[in-house]
């Protein structure tokens, strides 16, 4: 039950950052950004296997890897909608 708590307090915090990275945080609320951290946290998973052999175990590594896949997939969407900053 904890770890669960964990893993969207992690995803939150990375999906708030990556919007603030991608300039698209006045666009997202909170639940938004912890969408994106967790979905982010599963692309960022899935790109560290196909590539690396690396388990990514740790909060910190968690974080990370949220991060870097929220990153992504916000810039995904972007490049899919159109949408930049005005």
């Amino acid at each position: 039950m904890w770890a669960f708590l964990v893993y969207i307090v992690i995803g939150g915090l990375a999906g708030w950052i990556a919007s603030k990275i991608m300039k698209t945080d006045a666009q997202m609320g909170i639940i938004l950004n912890i969408v994106v951290g967790v979905i982010g946290g599963l692309l960022g998973g899935w790109i560290l296997r196909l590539f690396t052999d690396v388990d990514g175990s740790g909060l910190w590594a968690t974080f990370f890897i949220c991060l870097l896949g929220a990153v992504i997939l916000l810039f995904l969407v972007k490049l899919v909608t159109g949408r930049s900053r005005v």
